[in-house]
């Protein structure tokens, strides 16, 4: 029998890295190091993602099929060791997910009258 897809739901709540690294790769293909910088920039350098932590997450995230190497790109570094990663369809619909769950916590926190005044 062939195995069914599972549901993005299935993978929430992402950790925070994972999503980061889903993010970064919804922009395009990369590389570990590329991923780090694109985090780096789009957050102001105010997320730094370890070289460890990163690529325990890739792995994890591989072995889900939320994303996928592949073969690197024309005329990128001929560098043997580096590794490009693209994000899956389950992948974008998961980063969706997460999005959306993001949005209803934080939909949740605004409505707090006692969090106002202490951002």
């Amino acid at each position: 029998m062939p195995s069914r897809t599972p549901s993005p739901d299935a993978f929430l709540p992402l950790k925070p890295v994972a999503f980061e690294i889903l993010l970064a790769l919804g922009e395009g293909d990369r590389h570990g190091y590329a991923i780090t910088q694109e985090i780096a920039a789009r957050t102001a350098s105010k997320v730094a993602v370890e070289p460890g932590n990163l690529y325990r997450s890739i792995k994890a995230l591989l072995e889900d099929r939320l994303i996928e190497e592949v073969s690197a790109p024309a005329g990128a570094s001929t560098d043997e060791r580096r590794r490009y990663y693209r994000i899956t369809t389950l992948g974008r619909r998961t980063a969706a997910a997460e999005t959306a769950r993001l949005e209803a916590v934080l939909a949740d926190a605004r409505r707090r009258t006692w969090l106002k005044g202490h951002a």
